[in-house]
């Protein structure tokens, strides 16, 4: 079926380095392929990574002018001939390599999925990409156990939610790291067993809080002293799945490549054989991974909503003409929860 609409906006980038060289475009959207659908995008899900590719900060960010965004929900208005297990007008909640920040999109029909009931479109656009990395960092690479001890830092953001919820899934004890006090109140309602606001203390603060326990698996996105701490602190047998780098974020709407080089040249090192000696584990994660490993990923998908966790907790909620302004709070690390864009 043909695409009736011609036109549509979306922020685009031509040249990667700065927020502001994010622009608000007309542009056309060409028809959808036989295996693609077009979607009438009706919420969009700002992630870390989205600060990164506009800054030029991201292995994976295209290198000619490109579109962000990685997470979205929306209702499909056209389908290529190929298109079976979707009909005109479902609503859908996908994930796609760069190109959600627009009202259009086409997308493969295997990369969406049916937005669960009861679901608004808010809440779709939140749960992809944080449950997807809180789920294959903490099941698929920490290979968590019933009560196992996690710690989990940027607790309060989105993978931070929805990791401890599927940690509690396994009964796991939960210590949450944030770097404000404002947040404490928030962990404490999603059900984490402790927080640690981090400071020049926190390697005292986390012995307090494990109390003799074995700490077994730590989501790391912090780097610096954090990471060399929780390190130190792993037990035998522990495993650190870094999942985010958000220490070299300067807040700025370019990098600051100065700190970004300091931070860089001083970052925690591990000797592999200091891993072996002491029996620990260091796994990285990054969701585009998945992306040329489709079944894998809808697998993966699949399995978390079957665990009927709760909604995703949507933090901020902005205007698609206040897209710059979600994106310059978003990377000020000032939020909670989800930071999503609606799109009208």
């Amino acid at each position: 079926m043909k695409n009736h609409i011609t036109k549509r906006h979306c922020y685009r980038i031509n040249k990667a380095g700065s927020i502001n060289n994010l622009k608000l475009i007309k542009e056309y959207l060409p028809d959808p392929s036989i295996d693609e659908v077009t979607i009438k995008v009706k919420a969009i899900g700002l992630n870390f990574a989205d600060v990164f590719a506009i800054q030029g900060l991201y292995s994976a960010t295209p290198k000619e002018s490109f579109v962000p965004g990685l997470e979205y929900s929306g209702v499909i208005i056209s389908k290529g001939s190929n298109v079976t297990e979707f009909e005109i007008g479902d609503s859908v909640m996908g994930a796609i390599r760069f190109g959600a920040y627009a009202n259009y999109l086409n997308i493969n029909k295997n990369y969406i999925l049916k937005i669960p009931p009861g679901w608004n479109f808010e809440e779709a656009a939140a749960f992809i990409v944080h449950s997807l990395t809180s789920y294959y960092s903490l099941v698929e690479l920490g290979n968590i156990k019933d009560r196992s001890t996690v710690l989990i830092h940027s607790a309060a953001g989105g993978v931070g939610i929805y990791a401890n919820r599927i940690a509690k899934k396994f009964n796991a004890y939960t210590i949450g790291t944030v770097g404000n006090v404002k947040k404490i109140d928030l962990l404490k309602r999603e059900g984490y067993d402790d927080v640690i606001v981090r400071g020049n203390d926190f390697s005292e603060k986390l012995k307090q809080s494990l109390s003799g326990r074995s700490l077994d698996i730590v989501l790391e996105c912090i780097g610096g002293k954090i990471f060399s701490e929780s390190f130190r602190q792993l037990s035998a047998g522990g495993r650190i799945i870094v999942y985010g780098a958000a220490q070299y974020s300067t807040g700025g709407a370019h990098p600051n490549y100065l700190k970004i080089l300091t931070k860089y040249l001083t970052r925690p090192k591990i000797d592999p054989l200091t891993l072996s000696d002491k029996n620990k584990s260091v796994m990285g994660f990054n969701l585009i991974y998945l992306w040329d490993r489709v079944e894998i990923l809808k697998k993966h998908l699949r399995t978390i909503l079957d665990m009927n966790l709760p909604k995703p907790y949507i933090g901020t909620v902005y205007n698609f003409n206040d897209l710059i302004k979600a994106v310059r709070q978003f990377q000020s690390a000032q939020t909670v929860g989800k930071v999503i864009v609606k799109v009208n």
